[in-house]
């Protein structure tokens, strides 16, 4: 199966429109971003848009799978991470010169039969039981340096589960991320 990628122009433009969408919902403007004529970001794919503030998490929201464009994905996700993440207070218009922009563009979910198909660092991880769902993107083990355990332990904890609720009932699936940054030019 190929892998998924887009052109350094494309991940650039998404960037560009992430960060335009959240300062126009602040000040009210914002610059004019043309699109190409084709290309992958017309292609539908979830995405995840991450919001660091000097380092900090300071928002993350995204979605699966989507029948919109992956730039219009883009532009919801941003506007969301800024305005409607429920684990911290919106977005104010002197905070926009201090954040770094993330996007995780996402392969489907495959659902896992064995942890050992898990592969930490470039797996994500999805975990269901019941009504409660957690998801962590591939990066996030990779940053804490955990182990598949320690990541499946804390998944099931982002679902407001037990740590071992992987081994009793929930079902796992797992995903691929294309992961660029603003703060790391070498991801574009």
């Amino acid at each position: 199966m190929k892998e998924f990628s887009l052109t350094p122009e494309e991940k650039q433009i998404l960037l560009r429109l992430a960060r335009e969408e959240i300062k126009y919902h602040l000040l009210g403007n914002a610059e004019k971003i043309t699109l190409p004529g084709e290309g992958q970001i017309y292609g539908h794919h979830g995405a995840f848009v991450t919001l660091h503030k000097q380092g900090r998490l300071r928002g993350c929201i995204g979605i699966f799978s989507s029948a919109q464009p992956l730039h219009q994905t883009v532009r919801e996700m941003a506007y969301s991470a800024a305005f409607k993440d429920p684990r911290f207070a919106p977005f104010t218009a002197d905070e926009l010169p201090d954040i770094d922009i993330e996007i995780s563009v996402l392969s489907p979910l495959r659902k896992i039969d064995n942890i050992d198909q898990i592969e930490v660092g470039r797996h994500g991880l999805y975990i269901i039981r019941g009504f409660n769902r957690g998801v962590l993107l591939p990066q996030v083990a990779t940053e804490h340096n955990w182990d598949k355990i320690t990541f499946l332990e804390h998944t099931c904890y982002k679902a407001g589960l037990d740590g071992d609720c992987w081994r009793s009932g929930a079902e796992i699936y797992a995903f691929t991320a294309l992961i660029f940054a603003e703060k790391d030019p070498g991801s574009i």
